[in-house]
């Protein structure tokens, strides 16, 4: 049997934790080092919390590895290859050299098409029917290295952000470790991406969560599906913040941003259609479902939201 690749893995998110899965799994390769993200605060009490890639790393007694940056940081030893997987960080030039081979990247959309921080947010925010992932070469650009192979994903009505994520995470486990393979075989000639095609998609805020009730209903069921459970989708009720936790599509017809409360269940108009609302939170007050907070809010029946 050949000698198994030595491979420096670079992630922090659960789609990369299941790429970690797949590499452990494979006799042909050697993880020998995790570079994931430091640990950060979490929730009310600002618990400082392990990555879910690093918790992954350390039961299986893996080095690792969490700089605050790469820009100064040198590998410690040889590798023969690099993989990403939502690492998170800005990776410079002179860590993607160090590999013998460089650093392949496992992207979540079928580049050009959603280059940056939220590919897969935006293709559900946009209504996309289809996505998929990217094996590609790392280069010193954002997501504008060569590809080396693409799989299609199906986008179903109902997908939300989660569900999503773990159909690209099964896409991407059954490509990664025979692209890569044939890549440092030879096997493989990467092709460029063509850069007039390209879309580009940014970081998220919490207030990309702010729902618009002028939008048609789809639209803002769309912005729910991309943006559960982060940053989640919300609207002003008064003064305070209203999430909208668990939400579904509606023919009934309300006046936008208008709240009806028919028979047990709770509604929001948009335009075009409404949203049923089966779980919320209102800022300050536990998580509750719709029919606890019709029981404790009736005032509430025919107003208007802004």
């Amino acid at each position: 049997m050949s000698t198994p690749l030595k491979i420096v893995f670079f992630g922090t998110h659960q789609f990369g934790c299941n790429m970690l899965k797949t590499l452990l799994a494979d006799p042909s390769v050697e993880v020998g080092l995790v570079i994931t993200q430091p640990d950060k605060p979490v929730g009310r009490k600002k618990v400082m919390t392990a990555s879910p890639v690093k918790t992954l790393a350390e039961e299986e007694g893996l080095h690792v590895e969490t700089p605050k940056s790469l820009k100064t940081y040198t590998l410690p030893g040889t590798f023969d290859i690099g993989i990403t997987a939502q690492y998170g960080l800005l990776v410079p030039e002179h860590i993607l050299n160090a590999p013998t081979h460089g650093i392949l990247n496992v992207h979540t959309s079928l580049l050009p098409k959603y280059r940056g921080a939220s590919p897969i947010q935006s293709a559900l925010l946009n209504g996309e029917t289809e996505t998929g992932v990217t094996i590609m070469k790392m280069d010193k650009g954002l997501d504008t290295g060569d590809i080396l192979v693409q799989a299609v994903v199906r986008i179903d009505p109902d997908d939300t952000y989660p569900i999503l994520d773990k159909k690209l995470a099964e896409a991407a486990s059954t490509i990664l470790v025979r692209a890569m393979l044939d890549y440092v075989a030879g096997g493989i000639t990467p092709k460029a991406q063509d850069d007039a095609d390209a879309t580009h998609c940014g970081l998220l805020s919490r207030e990309d969560g702010k729902v618009d009730w002028a939008k048609n209903a789809q639209e803002i069921y769309n912005q729910y599906r991309g943006l559960t459970p982060w940053p989640g989708i919300w609207t002003s009720l008064g003064d305070k913040r209203l999430k909208l936790l668990r939400v579904s599509q509606s023919k009934k017809n309300i006046s936008p941003g208008r709240i009806h409360f028919d028979e047990g269940n709770l509604y929001i108009g948009a335009r075009n259609g409404s949203l049923q609302v089966h779980e919320l939170q209102l800022e300050g007050k536990n998580i509750m479902n719709a029919q606890t907070f019709m029981q404790g809010y009736q005032q509430l029946d025919k107003q208007k939201l802004v």
